[in-house]
């Protein structure tokens, strides 16, 4: 029987911290939204231009290495 309740004490401590996570989180205003939007939209673009450039860099390199046919 030790062992048994040794085994459900970990999921009902883990469901313990999920609910108090859960009592925590509040749903953000509408200027932490949009703050969250615009750095989510900067990332993006900021990726967006870093892929463009390697790629940009890497089709002249790869035709120098590979000789263009």
């Amino acid at each position: 029987m030790d062992q048994v309740s040794s085994l459900l004490e970990e999921p009902k401590q883990f469901a313990k911290e999920c609910i108090q996570l859960l009592k925590k989180c509040t749903k953000p205003d509408e200027k932490e939204f949009l703050k969250i939007t615009q750095a989510v939209a900067i990332g993006f673009l900021l990726m967006g231009f870093i892929g463009y450039f390697v790629k940009l860099v890497h089709i002249p390199i790869n035709n120098i290495i590979v000789g263009g046919a």
